[in-house]
């Protein structure tokens, strides 16, 4: 009988390897931090009342769904740019995060975490987070893996079965982190939100590594 090993999560060293991945080229994932901010950013039409805006109302609606496909295409490129990144920054290069697929895939799997989420939330506070630590890999797998919704879903699940405190300790203490950089005159946030997101894919690869190791040793 083989006995299944569960690998634990090193904060310490998750946060490291996100620092040392950022180092190696430090200006190359600023730059790329900096256009996901760019696209990020929400473009809104404001008005002083329904009437001055009805007009045009086809036109605002058109250029909002644009603007949120947008932003969406640049998150998923931006999570390949971070998977990319984590295994070998040094020889990557934009283009290689190309193209934003599978985008409706993406989509659907961000609609279906947040309604897991929002419905635990409603249901009591505690679920609702629970759900939001255990579906954190699903853009991972998603983009990773090419899985579906409902399967990147059961297997963002998986993976993080048993490791759920710990992987809240770590986004509480990223957020933290986050908070510093927010306060250096929101320059930080430039090294903080890349070293964040690089040690949270370690963690992700790192569970996905653990997980495929003892089913082949079953």
């Amino acid at each position: 009988m083989i006995n299944r090993v569960e690998k634990s999560i090193s904060i310490k060293d998750s946060i490291s390897f996100g620092w040392k991945t950022f180092k190696k080229r430090p200006w190359f994932v600023i730059g790329a931090v900096i256009i996901m901010l760019v696209f990020s950013i929400s473009f809104s039409y404001k008005s002083d009342s329904f009437n001055g805006i009805l007009p045009i109302l086809p036109l605002v609606i058109f250029f909002g769904i644009a603007l949120g496909a947008i932003r969406i295409a640049v998150e998923l490129l931006f999570t390949r740019f971070l998977l990319i990144a984590h295994d070998n920054v040094e020889t990557m290069e934009y283009m290689d995060t190309l193209p934003a697929r599978p985008f409706w895939k993406y989509v659907g799997g961000k609609f279906a975490v947040a309604i897991v989420v929002l419905l635990g939330l409603i249901l009591l506070v505690v679920p609702g987070i629970v759900a939001a630590v255990a579906l954190i890999f699903v853009p991972y797998l998603i983009v990773d893996k090419k899985l579906g919704p409902i399967d990147a879903i059961k297997e963002s699940w998986r993976i993080t079965k048993g490791h759920k405190w710990q992987l809240f300790l770590l986004m509480l203490v990223l957020g933290l982190i986050n908070i510093a950089g927010a306060l250096a005159l929101l320059v930080g946030l430039l090294v903080s939100i890349p070293v964040s997101m690089l040690a949270m894919v370690h963690v992700y690869r790192e569970l996905e590594m653990g997980v495929q190791k003892n089913e082949s040793q079953i």
